[in-house]
């Protein structure tokens, strides 16, 4: 009986702990995912980054810069998390940059974390593969499997798959 009063206050101070705890969901925008472009002759073009809340076209895109750059903006995929898009810039046939064109993942806490960590490492790994045959990453499965189908898409309008 002298452990009653232990275990009542123990469970009212994790009672009050666990329904004074407050979350909010983290706000990731574009600017904050990282892009890797490889070294090229030719210069990149500089294109803007839409927030995190616009959704880009449906259909891939291409456009022809000079020099012979060339980009393409892949599908909107839907990742069961969100939506997003990949946009490729390739010079001689070769992937010189990758970046995030749209990215949309509703007020998913967790989806902004798995974004934030693993959209840098997909693009690091199809730099690397100069194709959408990527490994993906752990615990972001969703996320690599939307991430190579719109990297695909691109690929494909610019005929590099």
């Amino acid at each position: 009986m002298r452990r009653a009063p232990w275990v009542l206050a123990g469970t009212v101070a994790g009672l009050f702990g666990i329904l004074s705890f407050r979350s909010s969901p983290q706000k990731i925008t574009l600017s904050t995912l990282p892009t890797t472009s490889a070294p090229a002759t030719a210069s990149t073009p500089a294109s803007g980054s839409p927030s995190g809340a616009t959704v880009g076209p449906a259909a891939p895109t291409t456009s022809t810069a000079s020099g012979g750059v060339v980009s393409a903006t892949g599908p909107l995929v839907n990742y069961f998390y969100g939506v997003l898009s990949v946009r490729v810039t390739a010079a001689s046939g070769h992937i010189t940059k990758i970046a995030i064109a749209s990215l949309s993942d509703g007020a998913y806490a967790y989806s902004h974390y798995v974004d934030s960590v693993s959209l840098p490492m997909l693009i690091k790994q199809a730099m690397a593969a100069q194709s959408a045959k990527i490994q993906g990453v752990s615990g972001a499965s969703y996320t690599s499997a939307g991430f190579a189908q719109s990297l695909q898409g691109a690929l494909s309008s610019l005929k590099l798959s």
